[in-house]
């Protein structure tokens, strides 16, 4: 427990470790976090959690040990819709920064314009956290945030979400899964949902992150194996709907803190030819979020 009475984290490894694969020109971390400095960006009074900071600088530095100039961050639950410490990393980052932001159903047009001009390219829909409820309205948000080539990034188990699937591949945007889809490995890949996600990046309905391998794992350390075939198959069934994220800094993790420069080493046995990493490292996040080359 933190001081203020709510579940706490540990903190980000400090000294990460220069990885063996080396990372292209223009390498994207496609998910990570900014939170506070707490003094300077309060966290939401309604959080589940009290995180350390994990400010931009910390990041950024983390980023150059491993050889990564881009990256989009996405919003954290405790924030909550408050998007100011995201947008101002953005700013910090000076275009080599993008963004996933959290909203409510009443945020004004004028709001999600000033979200765009900052860097914001999708939202954050959280059912993980929130359940069903988070669908709620999901149709008229798609619809407004068409116009501005923005998507949709559920945080999801999938496998208890397989009902609403094939309705969100029908929606007037590009989805996104995160962490392999969330699903335990011990479901195994040919469990319904993961063989219905495969089915929809075929179909060009939507997106999956290369990320997170301790959130769906059986394991307790590097190299998370059982998750390699959930990633591999998830780069054979749509290589141009593939990202990478580091997770940065792996909140809530419930085993030994990682080390980022193993999870990138981890990249080269999920992607292994170089081509089809250089698509997910660099192509693929560049037209995802907006990057100008």
């Amino acid at each position: 427990m933190t001081d203020d009475g709510l579940p706490g984290c540990a903190p980000p490894d400090p000294d990460t470790r220069t990885p063996n694969l080396s990372m292209p020109a223009k390498a994207c971390d496609s998910h990570a976090h900014v939170f506070g400095p707490q003094d300077v960006y309060p966290f939401d009074p309604g959080r589940s959690y009290t995180p350390p900071d994990a400010p931009y600088a910390v990041y950024r530095h983390m980023l150059d040990v491993l050889g990564v100039e881009r990256a989009c961050l996405v919003q954290p639950s405790v924030h909550g819709t408050d998007n100011t410490a995201m947008l101002d990393a953005i700013k910090a980052a000076d275009g080599a920064f993008r963004g996933i932001a959290v909203i409510d159903r009443e945020t004004p047009d004028a709001e999600l314009q000033r979200l765009h001009d900052g860097g914001v390219r999708g939202l954050r829909i959280n059912l993980q956290f929130d359940g069903l409820d988070a669908l709620k309205g999901i149709d008229k948000t798609a619809e407004r945030i068409a116009p501005m080539g923005w998507h949709l990034q559920f945080l999801a188990n999938i496998a208890n979400f397989s009902d609403v699937l094939s309705d969100l591949g029908k929606l007037p945007v590009d989805i996104l899964f995160d962490h392999l889809g969330h699903m335990p490995t011990g479901l195994g890949i040919g469990a319904q949902p993961f063989q219905e996600l495969l089915a929809m990046m075929r179909d060009g309905r939507c997106w999956a992150k290369l990320s997170g391998p301790y959130r769906t794992t059986s394991e307790h350390g590097v190299p998370f194996s059982d998750t390699l075939p959930f990633g591999q198959a998830l780069v054979a069934a749509a290589p141009e709907r593939i990202v990478w994220g580091t997770d940065w800094p792996h909140p809530h993790l419930e085993i030994p803190m990682v080390n980022d420069g193993d999870l990138v080493d981890l990249l080269a046995e999920w992607v292994p030819d170089d081509d089809a990493r250089h698509r997910i490292l660099v192509e693929n996040p560049a037209r995802l979020f907006g990057f100008a080359d």
